[in-house]
């Protein structure tokens, strides 16, 4: 794996407060490892910390981390996707706690014209405490897309 890394505004085409995920830690062709904050200031944090659900948002962030990267590598640039869909998301916890560095892996197990299958994992004190598969797409254009779903095209 390589541990080369960039800013996630570099990686992301999203701009904070949404952006949710850290750092990238690691990745390969297939897979990526990212950090995440959960401090005070999170967008969902909450008296209790951040609802395990915002795990689903942390996990597509990370695939797209791992895309961003891969286009950076190739000398491309970073474009928009969307997340289409979780299948199989399962949580051992309903929060996750305040002030933590959480991990997500994910692992790419389809990849074809633009739409991609992932595996997700999410660990908070090196234990898995929710996982699912994600379905994302990343269109050749994002802007005819987008233009497509407004009804504009």
């Amino acid at each position: 794996m390589s541990t080369q890394s960039w800013p996630m505004d570099e990686l992301l085409p999203h701009r904070p407060p949404m952006v949710l995920v850290d750092r990238l830690i690691a990745f390969d062709a297939h897979s990526a490892r990212v950090t995440a904050h959960l401090g005070p200031d999170h967008p969902f944090a909450q008296a209790l910390g951040v609802p395990v659900h915002v795990g689903i948002e942390l996990m597509a962030q990370a695939c797209g981390a791992h895309v961003g990267a891969l286009a950076r590598v190739a000398g491309g640039a970073v474009r928009l996707g969307f997340l289409l869909g979780t299948r199989a998301y399962v949580a051992s916890v309903d929060w996750l706690a305040l002030g933590a560095d959480v991990e997500i892996a994910v692992t790419q197990v389809f990849n074809e014209d633009g739409m991609g299958v992932y595996d997700c994992r999410l660990l908070a004190d090196g234990q898995q405490v929710a996982s699912a598969q994600l379905t994302l797409y990343q269109p050749a254009d994002a802007t005819s897309a987008l233009a497509r779903l407004k009804g504009e095209a």
